[in-house]
């Protein structure tokens, strides 16, 4: 039995653009008119999840989709430097985004860190295994990034060399106790 996960990430929002540790903001216009232009192409699924910030679940009204909110799969919480851009961050804190950045367990910023978060996703995954269907995850970046260094059982230092683009359709299928990537970045059939 072989289960399909697709995962879209989240429309663009503000803090996309600003290239900023996201809040819980709404999409921006050019996000609802590319999520408008991605609703007719997506294949039918016998369930849909949504993260729990707004940004995903108006990214999974304007899709036209009936998404449940799967509380766990929310964003990584960013603590501190929630809502700042990156680059305002690395100016004032540089030695702690290094950290950061090299370090999965760190959380310089009090929030949660990337080795927890991944641990987070691979345990929701673990769980996931068990569907013998077509599902869609619409969600965030960070998750979808955690999702693949679990398929392909990376190392965790890998999750920064995976870029995820709002909008982007990643598919993952699972049996036998694994899940495999099997598209990135296109749209899924």
């Amino acid at each position: 039995m072989t289960a399909r996960l697709i995962l879209i990430c989240h429309a663009s929002t503000d803090a996309v653009r600003r290239s900023a540790f996201p809040a819980d903001e709404p999409l921006d216009e050019p996000g609802k008119a590319g999520a408008a232009a991605l609703a007719g192409l997506l294949p039918s699924a016998d369930r849909c999840w949504a993260s729990p910030e707004l940004r995903t679940r108006q990214t999974a009204e304007t899709l036209q989709l009936q998404a449940t909110v799967q509380s766990t799969l929310h964003d990584c919480d960013y603590g501190a430097w929630k809502g700042y851009s990156f680059f305002d961050v690395l100016a004032r804190e540089p030695d702690a985004v290094s950290d950061w950045l090299h370090d999965p367990t760190a959380a310089p910023h009090g929030g949660e860190s990337l080795a927890s978060l991944m641990q987070r996703v691979a345990q929701w995954l673990e769980a996931a295994k068990v569907m013998d269907n077509r599902a869609i995850l619409i969600t965030h970046a960070s998750i979808i990034r955690a999702a693949i260094v679990r398929a392909i059982e990376a190392p965790p230092q890998s999750f920064w060399r995976i870029d995820i683009a709002p909008l982007s359709v990643t598919s993952l299928s699972g049996a036998n106790g694994r899940w495999n990537l099997t598209s990135a970045g296109c749209c899924s059939n």
